[in-house]
């Protein structure tokens, strides 16, 4: 257990450095940036708040809460070739380092061809630990195709962070602007989590993972698993789910699925804000002190 005076982790927070900010202008095929109009494949442009990739504005923001930051995978730039992945990726991880205190960053790979040396070098230093789009192990198989790059962050005792990936938007329909993150995410963090559920912990039996905004609130259907021919088994300790752009009706039932114990706090700055439970003083500091540092550096409840 940790102690009453550690610090309170907000474990999802997007702040992109300068230099990613250069690497994207420099390229001419999306993902990439015109000063701050973002252009992605099968996206229309999209207008970036400088102010909300201001440092110094961030940590203000910030308080006395340590963020831990990440590229933001809807852009695609881990699935890109090597040769095109691989600038963008040394981009974010140089400027993530140069971070001040009141910061923490998940390290990031290329899809194909990942580099487990460079991971491995880069969980010895800084980075807490890896995030990884929910695309990339939407089934069991594909987990299993990437255990031997999750592996590498087990055996560095760094947990494993899983994001919404890409998406695409369909040329023939325009859909409003929520529609990605309350549609094609959700079923992303869903898909993720029962594969995870399905083989994870026998492929990783001591990897620490966790799964933004609640892994699409799958652990909600855990009833209609069961109703259909699943096995529950025990709560995973090594398992957490994470809160961002949910209030207290969906923790309140993630909390019940799963127990206090698995929920760690977590935002999705700037695209959202952190939202007040109302649980109480030990819900909160369970929430936001003690459990983000058991998914962080391990132990017991």
């Amino acid at each position: 257990m940790t102690s009453s005076s550690a610090r309170a982790c907000d474990v999802h927070q997007h702040l992109w450095p300068p230099a990613l900010l250069e690497a994207l202008r420099a390229r001419t095929e999306p993902p990439f940036l015109r000063g701050y109009t973002l252009y992605l494949d099968g996206e229309p442009p999209y207008e970036v708040n400088p102010a909300d990739h201001d440092v110094a504005a961030r940590l203000a923001q910030q308080g006395d809460v340590r963020a831990l930051v990440s590229l933001s995978s809807p852009l695609g730039l881990e699935d890109l070739p090597p040769a095109e992945a691989q600038p963008l990726l040394d981009a974010w991880h140089t400027g993530a380092q140069a971070f001040p205190a009141g910061f923490g960053a998940w390290a990031a790979v290329g899809r194909i061809e990942p580099d487990r040396a460079g991971l491995a070098e880069l969980l010895r230093g800084s980075f807490v630990g890896l995030q990884i789009p929910a695309t990339w192990i939407s089934t069991p198989r594909a987990l299993e195709a990437l255990a031997p790059v999750l592996q590498v962050c087990e055996g560095a005792n760094k947990p494993v962070f899983v994001h919404p990936g890409a998406v695409s938007s369909p040329a023939e329909e325009e859909l409003p602007g929520w529609w990605p993150a309350v549609v094609d995410y959700t079923a992303q963090m869903s898909a993720a989590w029962w594969a995870w559920h399905r083989i994870g912990r026998s492929l990783l039996p001591q990897l620490r993972i966790g799964f933004v905004a609640g892994a699409g609130l799958a652990p909600l259907h855990h009833e209609r698993m069961v109703a259909r021919g699943g096995r529950l088994g025990r709560t995973d300790p090594g398992v957490f789910v994470e809160t961002s752009s949910y209030g207290p009706q969906a923790v309140d039932a993630l909390i019940r699925a799963l127990g206090i114990d698995a929920v760690i706090r977590g935002s999705d700055r700037p695209y959202a804000q952190p939202t007040p439970l109302g649980f109480g003083n030990a819900a909160d500091h369970a929430i936001d002190v003690s459990n983000p540092q058991r998914f962080l550096i391990g132990g017991t409840p």
